[in-house]
């Protein structure tokens, strides 16, 4: 059996919308390996924390132009995945935000990070700064904006050590969860 331990064979590979559907159950699987808290929780459905709304979650944002999904395999077993998509600022931070975040952020290019998740005998590997990173040389944003459940501590962490600073809280629905808002400025040449 492989150890998290033996990084050396971990390869990240970057996928494009026509290339998604077939990876949907795999990707599945590790956001719910990632998340077994909201896996069993019968009131995970209604928030849109679920293995189903993640389904729809990405089939929607199939559509968007410049979608893309980076998927880390250890050993040649899937361990991690990413995706986000440019977006306009309007559609991203919505309208009680959009005044809250820095002009720059609202009128550079800007990506929507909207998952990142890995496998937890993965985590603190540093996979999720590779998949980051990869997502970063992909989409080539100036900005990038993601929602964390402010439960998350791992996840909150890990956006914290690669430089995301909170910018309000945000729901996607007047009595769905709030999430911190959270927003990175890119450096260029860290990127490189």
């Amino acid at each position: 059996m492989t150890t998290p331990s033996t990084r050396t064979d971990v390869v990240i590979r970057t996928y494009g919308p026509g290339e998604v559907e077939p990876l949907i159950d795999v990707l599945a699987d590790i956001w719910a390996d990632a998340h077994p808290e909201l896996v069993d929780n019968p009131g995970a459905e209604a928030l849109g924390l679920s293995v189903p709304a993640l389904r729809r979650q990405i089939t929607g944002h199939l559509k968007h132009n410049g979608f893309t999904l980076v998927l880390a395999y250890a050993g040649g077993t899937p361990v991690g995945f990413g995706y986000g998509f440019p977006c306009s600022a309007d559609y991203w931070f919505g309208p009680d935000l959009i005044d809250q975040v820095p002009e720059a952020a609202r009128t550079e290019r800007l990506m929507g990070l909207c998952e990142l998740a890995v496998r937890p005998p993965w985590q603190s590997q540093g996979i999720g700064r590779r998949l980051h990173h990869h997502l970063l040389q992909s989409v080539a944003p100036k900005w990038v904006s993601l929602l964390a459940l402010p439960s998350n501590q791992r996840g909150q962490d890990l956006y914290s050590r690669l430089g995301y600073a909170y910018a309000g809280a945000y729901r996607n629905t007047a009595d769905g969860p709030e999430f911190d808002l959270l927003l990175l400025h890119v450096d260029t040449e860290a990127t490189a």
